[in-house]
């Protein structure tokens, strides 16, 4: 067939030898191609898939240190577990039913009565107890003082704000949003009053705002596991969103237009806006609210703590519509 020696005569040059063009392709074939990997560091192997699965569990980089010392402590990403450690931080947290996804106990601990209740409401409780080294409790603490115990509290499960707008929740509708609040015990003590007088709701922002930290949790007493927290990647457009649904938005300030026993809006669904003690609401998020609302108080006090303003406000509004 013509075609076909036509066609091996443009491919070869002759009958033998290497291909026109290949570049020496056979003789890099042959070359070797440096050390194998270790098995931790091919991505197939099972010791790479074990390896990220004990990093994920402890916090340390995706392969481990692979024998090149010490792992350094991974930076903590946002929305990650929080470690609560320290005797009488453990027993605390314990004590306030605080979520735990792990205890940790150093190995041959010496006990003593925290310890033991620890143990105790632990066991209650059905937590996962593991007995690890004191380095890898040094590690897992960042070197804090831990005295031999920590607890591994699990990421907030936040909701979303548009979750808080819903026609079938009991009630008048009220929701409280926090701007700019950075001190969790503020955020745990206002989501105690929300549920103390009947709020369905908080909302904070995704940034310059505090989260759900253990100690957030400690504050509410409990009130955290029956109110939900949502968290607004945009406060200001979340406020809009309620605004739509037919809330109104009242800001709290020293410098508002209607001092609190005079507020009319009270059996209206509101989203009750409460800014930081030092700034106050932020510029949009004032000019978005309906009305700014001041509590009176005697002249030898500047101003009140975020979380006692909000729990007065939301008293006079649980009054009111009571009335």
């Amino acid at each position: 067939m013509p075609g076909n020696s036509q066609r091996r005569g443009a491919i070869r040059k002759g009958g033998k030898g290497a291909t026109v063009g290949s570049g020496g392709q056979r003789r890099r074939g042959l070359e070797g191609k440096g050390p194998t990997p270790k098995a931790a560091d091919r991505e197939y192997h099972p010791a790479h898939k074990r390896a990220r699965a004990v990093a994920k569990r402890t916090g340390s980089g995706a392969g481990g240190s692979g024998g090149r010392g010490p792992a350094r402590p991974a930076r903590k990403a946002k929305g990650s577990s929080e470690m609560v450690y320290g005797r009488n931080s453990v027993v605390e947290a314990l004590r306030a039913d605080i979520p735990v996804a792990t205890m940790y106990l150093a190995s041959r601990i010496d006990t003593d009565d925290r310890v033991r209740e620890a143990l105790k409401l632990a066991n209650e409780r059905g937590l996962a107890i593991l007995e690890t080294p004191r380095g890898e409790l040094d590690r897992l603490t960042d070197g804090g003082v831990h005295q031999g115990m920590a607890l591994q509290v699990p990421p907030y499960d936040y909701a979303h704000p548009n979750d808080l707008i819903d026609p079938e929740m009991p009630g008048i509708p009220l929701i409280v949003a926090l701007d700019g609040i950075t001190d969790p015990r503020n955020l745990g003590a206002i989501i105690r009053s929300v549920a103390a007088f009947g709020g369905h709701g908080v909302v904070v922002p995704e940034r310059r705002s505090v989260g759900m930290t253990a100690s957030a949790w400690k504050t509410s007493a409990g009130a955290a596991a029956r109110v939900p927290v949502a968290k607004a990647s945009n406060l200001n457009r979340a406020l809009e969103e309620f605004k739509k649904a037919g809330f109104f938005i009242l800001g709290l300030d020293m410098d508002g237009d209607v001092e609190l026993p005079d507020l009319t809006l009270a059996t209206e669904p509101l989203v009750i806006v409460t800014g930081s003690e030092g700034k106050g609401l932020s510029r949009l998020v004032s000019e978005t609210c309906d009305q700014i609302v001041s509590i009176p108080m005697s002249s030898a006090v500047e101003s009140l703590n975020a979380g006692i303003a909000t729990g007065v406000t939301l008293y006079e509004i649980a009054r009111q519509r009571r009335g």
